[in-house]
């Protein structure tokens, strides 16, 4: 196929798939308007946001659900490791490698803003999606891509593995387009989505530089083409075409370099649901509740008069009102204005605005523990409360275990992609096994199996004063002290820590030190260098560490020899100290 046909073809792929996503976005739209503030909107027969010819007040309870929500989300603990393929050595050292790898790759990204990128357009329009590709310079590259960006082949599709072609649309300044692919394309009339989710239309001659929209094709490996096929469109100008770049797929396959995240899967359709979506009644309903309570109230406090017809100036009277020292002419022989009753705001009005409230929170699972009345705070117990939050949590699960296999697939893709690519030396920045940070040189070969798995549960599960009164309660029970009822140093400096003073004003105390020192000579002997102990040392706590090391399961045999000779050392130097004390006692 030459390539303007090819052109006009992708082209005509991409406004066949727009057209038939055209009521989803209707409702992303609409969400989006929820949550900005402007609810006096509605879908019209024909799936367009249209306003509402009446203009009512607005009392938005979707923004401060959405943004607790997002609040929460952004404690979720996302945390991956990697396991080894093998008990070997160096399988167990390939695998620490990759997670130390994929932890820097995360942080090179600002991923921490990534997550929250994704985080809030999945709670608007019910799904995100992230994009790992290769840069030759930079390695991997992380981006977060809004839904209004993906067209899937299939609507229907359980996940992006699922589909058999996918299209990303994104409009790119001319100039931008030209430094990626090196052609230079004419601008073109783009729809840009603005902030309230209404497409801005920006035309060619009203920008000096002018945009264009880029469409990049990915299909699935087939049988006529077993890598895939990958097409780039800039313009009307054929940048790219070719088999799909990335072998990111499990098996060693070539695959899409998206990954989604849905706020709640919706059975039967690949993007996800927003909760606004269920908001959306209960918030118009609230409205409209308020807007007639404020009417009766305007009356209550503007008072309703009978007037005789042609007693007084009518219109001046409407506009002016009844304000404290105005005087009223009223036509001679007539009948003054006289006050009416206004009656009172009927109870139903507050009832159901009470109702709707307690709707929005059943509806949302998000509550403010404040809310509850002083009486009933004080005498729940820290128990109760307890299991209120936990409740609350729990309804969040759905979501957070999204969150969480996302940046799972985020992992893995990293490392799929420095496996492929990564054929020479690659220096990163890592944090050591010792807690400092230092540059590694590696290959991709070197990196172990893809098996990212997620061991932590989420920080909304148990929040940190969670875990301070659990290690309080340990501590009470005595189940952090040894025989003697005593707590070991080891265990002494752990408690500070998950308590929250690890680095107490920044200054690390002796046995911190002597820690980290021991953890350096336990990867320096598993590495095979010879280690010798220091008369500095503290003997205790090494000998302590190089135990508990040497019991775990992935040391091997000549490692485990070094560690052995070396506590001896390590011993022998605490007896001759401790002889030494006891000379100086008698002396």
């Amino acid at each position: 196929m030459e390539a303007k046909d090819l052109v006009n073809e992708v082209r005509s792929d991409f406004e066949e798939r727009r057209n038939r996503r055209r009521s989803q976005e209707s409702k992303w739209k609409l969400n989006i308007k929820f949550m900005s503030g402007k609810q006096n909107v509605f879908l019209d027969p024909g799936g367009d946001v249209v306003d509402e010819r009446r203009e009512k007040e607005v009392y938005n309870h979707i923004a401060p659900i959405i943004e607790t929500r997002l609040a929460k989300f952004a404690r979720v603990n996302c945390a991956v490791n990697v396991r080894p393929a093998g008990a070997d050595e160096k399988d167990v050292n390939a695998a620490k490698l990759s997670a130390k790898i994929i932890d820097a790759t995360l942080t090179d990204n600002n991923f921490t803003t990534l997550s929250g990128e994704a985080n809030y357009w999945a709670e608007l329009t019910g799904t995100a999606f992230y994009k790992v590709v290769w840069d030759d310079a930079a390695g991997v590259k992380i981006a977060v891509c809004p839904p209004q960006e993906i067209y899937p082949d299939d609507l229907e599709a359980p996940s992006v593995s699922a589909l058999r072609s996918i299209i990303h649309a994104k409009i790119y300044p001319v100039e931008a387009i030209y430094e990626l692919w090196g052609v230079e394309v004419e601008p073109e009339d783009v729809d840009v989505y603005g902030l309230e989710g209404d497409p801005v239309k920006v035309a060619k001659d009203e920008n000096r530089s002018g945009y264009a929209l880029v469409l990049e094709r990915y299909s699935a490996p087939s049988k006529d083409e077993p890598n895939g096929r990958l097409t780039i469109v800039a313009g009307d100008k054929l940048v790219y075409d070719g088999e799909l770049p990335y072998i990111n797929a499990a098996g060693d396959k070539r695959g899409f370099p998206f990954i989604r995240q849905c706020a709640l899967n919706s059975p039967g359709s690949f993007f996800g649901t927003s909760l606004i979506e269920r908001l959306i009644p209960v918030q118009r309903a609230y409205n409209a509740v308020k807007n007639r309570k404020h009417e009766f109230m305007a009356r209550l406090s503007g008072g309703v008069y009978a007037v005789e017809d042609g007693a007084v100036d009518v219109e001046s009277l409407e506009e002016e009102g009844f304000y404290p020292g105005r005087v009223v002419v009223y036509r001679q022989g007539s009948q003054p204005p006289v006050p009416m009753n206004p009656g009172s705001v009927p109870a139903e009005f507050r009832d159901e605005e009470d109702r709707l409230l307690e709707e929005f929170r059943r509806i949302s699972g998000v509550s403010n523990i404040l809310n509850i009345s002083g009486t009933g705070l004080t005498s729940m117990s820290g128990y109760a409360l307890s299991l209120l939050l936990e409740q609350e949590n729990a309804r969040m699960t759905v979501t957070t275990e999204s969150i969480r296999a996302a940046v799972k697939e985020v992992s893995r893709h990293i490392l799929r992609l420095y496996k492929q690519f990564a054929d020479k030396k690659r220096l990163v920045v890592i944090s050591g096994d010792s807690g400092a940070v230092e540059a590694v040189a590696f290959i991709g070969s070197e990196l172990g199996g893809d098996d990212v798995v997620q061991e932590t549960d989420s920080e909304m599960v148990e929040s940190p004063a969670t875990r301070k009164n659990m290690v309080l309660e340990l501590m009470r029970y005595g189940l952090l002290s040894d025989e003697n009822g005593m707590i070991s140093n080891r265990n002494r400096a752990k408690i500070v820590e998950m308590l929250g003073f690890g680095n107490w004003e920044a200054a690390k105390n002796s046995e911190e030190v002597h820690l980290k020192k021991a953890e350096r000579e336990n990867a320096e002997m598993a590495a095979g260098k010879a280690v010798e102990p220091s008369e500095l040392d503290a003997h205790d706590l090494h000998i302590s560490e190089h135990s508990a090391y040497a019991a775990g399961a992935d040391v091997t045999a000549e490692t485990l020899a070094a560690i052995e000779k070396h506590v001896r050392r390590h011993k022998i130097l605490l007896s001759l100290s401790q002889q030494a004390a006891e000379m100086a006692k008698i002396q």
